[in-house]
């Protein structure tokens, strides 16, 4: 008897980024459904929150850095064959070009761009991603469209987003899907530090989350959309960019 495509029964998953926000969400709702998980944050005292929470008695936690290249390895070396990787890590914060410096460049592509790339590189050289898996890489709206004063973080996404459809193309003989989420806003921390504006005014961030017209989003939001392209039943879908924005994109 097979078993239901709707299902992560029987499938182990790694999560980035999963002591908050969309990466908790993310990595409750998969235990929900069945996934077994390890997950990955640098906060030890959320990511012990998120662990808590999660469904069953078999998920694991590792707590590092992955931008630092001996946490990186450490995990992957932890980590046990896995049918899925969610990389909800990142860093999002309003900078204005004329603000812009070598530091915060590098900080955005860091974090951003690099590590989940790094970390896809590793999980496959060491051979950790099963023939069928599933990669989903959460991105933004602000990789397809701008927003005044985040040139640095959308072009951070916005490469990340390239980069999975030459992925796709190349992990497709091993039937290794490789998607994109690009959510608009969200209610998370990460939104949340954002609002601190770095040179944006007030008015101009109220108008952004006026121009959502289902209002902004929240984690479970995502969290579905991360479900579906893990799932069976997403089988025949790859190298995407899947919209979830609530609107804002249909202006």
């Amino acid at each position: 008897m097979s078993i239901a495509p709707w299902t992560l029964e029987g499938k182990h998953l790694l999560v980035t980024g999963a002591s908050s926000g969309i990466g908790r969400r993310t990595a409750i709702s998969i235990s929900e459904m069945g996934g077994t998980l390890l997950i990955t944050g640098r906060d030890k005292e959320r990511l012990g929150i998120t662990y808590s929470a999660l469904n069953g008695g078999s998920h694991e936690y590792y707590c590092g850095d992955l931008t630092q290249q001996d946490d990186l390895q450490n995990l992957v070396g932890h980590c046990r064959k896995v049918s899925g990787v969610v990389n909800c890590a990142g860093y999002g914060k309003y900078v204005p070009i004329k603000y812009a410096n070598l530091e915060s460049i590098r900080t955005f592509e860091k974090i951003n761009y690099e590590m989940p790339v790094l970390l896809i590189r590793e999980l496959l050289k060491s051979n950790k991603i099963e023939t069928g898996g599933s990669i989903v890489l959460i991105t933004s709206i602000m990789s397809v469209i701008g927003i005044r004063a985040n040139s640095l973080y959308a072009g951070s996404k916005g490469g990340l987003v390239a980069f999975s459809k030459s992925l796709a193309l190349e992990l497709a003989p091993k039937k290794i899907r490789v998607n994109c989420i690009s959510p608009a806003l969200v209610e998370t921390p990460l939104l949340d530090a954002g609002s601190d504006k770095g040179g944006v005014s007030g008015e101009d961030y109220e108008r952004d989350i006026k121009k959502h017209p289902l209002g902004i989003g929240r984690p479970e939001d995502i969290a579905r959309a991360v479900l579906f392209l893990l799932s069976d039943v997403s089988r025949w879908i790859t190298g995407t960019n899947l919209i979830v924005d609530g609107g804002y994109s249909a202006q």
